[in-house]
């Protein structure tokens, strides 16, 4: 059921397929989905784990294929919070902040897609008008590069991966993608750490 997410998330549409037609949909959306690191849900606490740690975190994911796992391109591991932590004072920026610094961002999109009425963010850039938003520093290029070659980034992934460093950069009130923007945006896509 999962697989036939597939189409959709890639290109925003759904294909209705009947004996005497096909029909097209538009079908843009957000997916937001949340999975247990294991069976038990005690893959990374050695004192609750189960007997089949690692094995056991790699079959129950394993059950979200590649490429579906590939259309994704954030990916955060929300570790358990200690008791100890609950009591303690919010950290961070506020809601109001984060907003605030978003809706600049989006600014930024909507001026820099003015002659694409068809486009809005960043995740709707395709081609040459990807490259065109998209062109990193030297510095940013070569960790792409590395990273690429290390984790055999598929042309999807690749891509992805310059979306999100786009909006990353949006977001930090930067023209050109720099390392950083690149370094975090491989963070959100890959579990092991990147040598930046």
């Amino acid at each position: 059921m999962l697989e036939t997410l597939r189409q959709p998330i890639e290109n925003g549409e759904v294909m209705i397929a009947r004996a005497n037609a096909h029909v097209k949909y538009p079908c843009k959306f957000m997916l937001v989905a949340a999975a247990n690191p294991c069976k038990c849900g005690y893959l990374s606490d050695p004192e609750r784990a189960c007997a089949r740690v690692p094995q056991c975190g790699e079959d129950y994911l394993g059950r979200i294929s590649g490429p579906l796992m590939d259309r994704f391109d954030l990916r955060v591991d929300v570790p358990p919070v200690a008791f100890t932590d609950l009591g303690l004072p919010a950290s961070g920026d506020s809601s109001a902040v984060v907003a605030d610094r978003v809706a600049v961002a989006r600014q930024v999109q909507a001026t820099r897609f003015a002659a694409h009425p068809e486009l809005r963010v960043n995740a709707d850039a395709t081609g040459d008008l990807l490259e065109e938003i998209t062109q990193p520093d030297a510095e940013a290029q070569a960790l792409l590069a590395r990273v690429a070659e290390k984790f055999h980034l598929s042309a999807r992934g690749y891509h992805r991966i310059l979306r999100v460093a786009r909006t990353i950069a949006d977001l930090d009130g930067a023209d050109v993608l720099h390392k950083r923007h690149i370094a975090e945006a491989v963070s959100f896509r890959l579990a092991s750490p990147v040598d930046a």
